[in-house]
């Protein structure tokens, strides 16, 4: 392998390369390189799919771009013998290209990245290149004989191990300072694809082909490239790797857009693909919305699984409705809604909600229960000219109102009874509210998994209204939005808040956390900032003490100005944390922007675990997320023993929160219960 024969007997045979050939099998392998970072770079995304099935697509183009290369590399060296190759020895030489790759890849997306990865990461991927390499040269059957040079040998290791070091450590890094995305994939793909080439053509350039002297050498034996079987072979490499990226491609795009746009349990239209349709025309729409009454007691009294066929049932009997060009939604877990744009199908929309509401008149038997639907239909209208909103905000205005009750009616958004009786009756009463303490806060507990100590707690507002009662934040809320009066009530919370939790604290609990949520049009508001000081100042608290809960709205009119604000909280000492995650439609492309300390997941990721796998899979997936990117991770809407089992076993690094545990108390309930219901495990 490494000794020169006896030149008496052999004579030194000089090759040459066919240039466009040795061209394509750069080509080849840069493309290979590219399609493997794509699908490895899948990875970072939400995916049903485990990480290492990304991980090992990745490595079969990878190994497969490396493998194709070599084969075209040999094929453009032209030398006047006749070759051919051992088929073992050439399925045997994908091996190393495979399983390096995958190392490599498997390696590179190490949460604990550190120089002692990116080196071992290069070194295995530079050992499978140059392992291929010399197992694809033993492959050959020829009649002369080759000899390597030692220096050339070391020298094209090195190089592969380099150039593989150097394009793993670029795009591992790029990911993370969050530099433009396709452009470092064929930056990284063209030094993956450098690494091989070099690497290949380094270590021919060390090889010398002897021929024996008594060998006849005529025009006729020189080796010719092959070129049908050249051709047939990269058009199958090619389309095996263009379906590859093309099946990545669909199958993350599709399960990413049913994730995003479909409701798990009935497979109908979510909340977002509602959003979405809303704004593709400007016609007259014309919304059904059917509200079930006391779903959350339905799931206590009679579980999950007869819940769930309820919502079966109910989803099954909407989608008898026929009426043309209309479409059914699931827009919450109590909420089904129908949309039609024809201005014409008021009336008929009216009657079948109506015919709706009889069927629904007689209990339904469930798992041997007799249940009763208890449940209200609200509908409204919008021309052209109104705001989009406005179409469920009318339909919200009846279903919240205090007269309204769950008997199966359905009704017809009426401005003088629903708008201005209640919302205008809510604006005039919230500054005698604040001022006379009809507003108070409850607070809600947050648990450490690991240890079922108290971590703190959650402050939510509530009104005792004089007229109406106890409203829930539901009903007023949105109101205060649409009137811009949040900031006056934000403002009265976070000192109400920040009071308490310094009554906690000189009663000896130094260790609480206290969590008020902030309204997303107020985050960037340079009066909040100026708010929080001076409470702060005036309470002697400290700001780490403090989270600031936001949601995805924060950021939907111009992230820039929102992540300036974080990063001004930030500054101050206080936490943020995102709340409602996985519910916006563009979660995941923010978190790795936002500066937050706290990812708050949703209620509906934890309503129907661990019985349904689908959800578990995506609310552990979910954690693994937060937890990767080293943030401190919430679950909110803990309600049974199960959920909280299934969540202590997968990670104790976990704080949680629900009624299982404690509902909203205020804070003279709460001593009393830590004393008798506290630990709860």
């Amino acid at each position: 392998m490494y000794t020169q024969p006896d030149l008496k007997y052999f004579i030194v045979l000089n090759g040459e390369y066919d240039w466009p050939i040795v061209f394509l099998s750069i080509l080849i392998v840069c493309f290979a390189s590219y399609v493997a970072i794509s699908m490895n770079d899948r990875i970072q995304k939400n995916s049903f799919f485990d990480r290492k099935i990304w991980i090992s697509l990745a490595s079969a183009a990878m190994g497969f771009g490396i493998w194709s290369m070599h084969f075209v590399g040999m094929g453009a060296y032209m030398l006047p013998v006749s070759m051919s190759y051992d088929h073992s020895l050439t399925i045997l030489s994908m091996i190393p290209a495979f399983g390096a790759s995958f190392l490599a890849f498997y390696l590179a997306n190490r949460s604990d990245k550190s120089w002692f990865l990116y080196v071992l990461s290069g070194f295995i991927m530079g050992v499978g290149i140059s392992g291929m390499h010399y197992i694809g040269m033993e492959s050959m059957i020829m009649d002369a004989k080759f000899v390597y040079n030692p220096l050339f040998v070391f020298l094209s290791i090195g190089i592969a191990i380099l150039a593989s070091f150097v394009a793993l450590y670029i795009f591992s890094t790029s990911r993370k300072k969050q530099m433009q995305g396709r452009l470092m994939k064929m930056l990284t793909a063209i030094l993956l694809g450098l690494a091989v080439t070099s690497m290949h053509y380094t270590a021919m350039l060390g090889t010398t082909f002897y021929l024996n002297r008594n060998y006849l050498i005529t025009n006729s034996t020189t080796h010719q490239m092959d070129t049908a079987f050249l051709i047939t072979g990269i058009c199958i490499g090619v389309v095996s790797l263009l379906v590859l990226l093309m099946l990545s491609v669909f199958l993350d795009r599709y399960i990413d857009y049913r994730v995003s746009f479909f409701d798990t349990r009935t497979k109908l239209p979510n909340a977002r693909l509602y959003e979405k349709t809303l704004r593709q025309t400007s016609s007259t729409k014309s919304l059904a919305v059917w509200q079930i009454n006391n779903f959350e007691k339905m799931n206590m009294i009679y579980g999950y699984q007869s819940s769930d066929e309820l919502v079966d049932f109910i989803a099954e009997t909407l989608q008898k409705v026929r009426i043309p060009q209309i479409t059914l939604y699931r827009l919450k877990d109590n909420q089904f809604a129908f949309l039609t744009n024809r201005s014409d199908q008021l009336e008929q929309l009216k009657q079948a909600m109506l015919e709706v509401s009889e069927s629904w008149s007689n209990p339904v038997v469930i798992a041997d229960n007799h249940i009763m639907i208890e449940g209200v239909c609200a509908i409204s209208t919008i021309t052209p000219k109104d705001d989009i909103r406005d179409l469920y905000n009318y339909a919200l205005s009846v279903l919240e109102h205090p007269t309204t009750v769950f008997q199966r009616e359905v009704m017809l958004y009426d401005p003088i009874i629903h708008t201005y009786s209640f919302d205008h009756k809510i604006m005039e009463g919230i500054d005698r509210a604040m001022a006379e303490n009809q507003l108070f806060l409850v607070y809600q507990p947050k648990i450490c998994a690991e240890t079922t100590s108290i971590s703190g707690f959650e402050a939510l507002i509530r009104w005792q209204h004089p007229e109406y009662g106890l409203l829930s934040p539901i009903v007023f809320i949105p109101i205060l939005e649409r009137f811009k009066r949040m900031r006056d009530l934000t403002d009265w919370i976070i000192k109400k808040a920040c009071s308490q939790l310094r009554v906690w604290q000189e009663n000896g609990h130094l260790e609480w956390n206290m969590a008020i949520n902030i309204p997303g049009e107020y985050v960037s508001s340079s009066r909040l900032v100026g708010v929080l000081q001076h409470v702060i100042k005036e309470t002697q608290l400290d700001a780490q003490r403090i989270e600031l809960e936001i949601t995805e709205t924060s950021f939907v009119e111009s992230i820039d100005t929102a992540i300036y604000s974080i990063e001004t909280f930030r500054s101050l000492g206080f936490k943020v944390a995102l709340d409602d995650f996985g519910t916006g439609v563009s979660s995941l492309s923010y978190l790795k922007q936002m500066p937050i300390t706290t990812l708050k997941i949703d209620k509906t990721f934890i309503d129907h675990v661990p019985g349904s796998e689908k959800d578990a899979a995506i609310l552990k997936a979910i954690i693994d997320l937060g937890q990767s990117l080293n943030l401190t991770v919430v679950i909110e809407g803990i309600e049974t023993k199960e959920q909280y089992s299934f969540l202590t076993k997968h990670s104790s690094a976990l704080l949680l929160q629900g009624y299982y545990f404690a509902k909203p108390m205020v804070a003279d309930e709460i001593e009393e219960w830590i004393k008798h219901n506290h630990p709860l495990i």
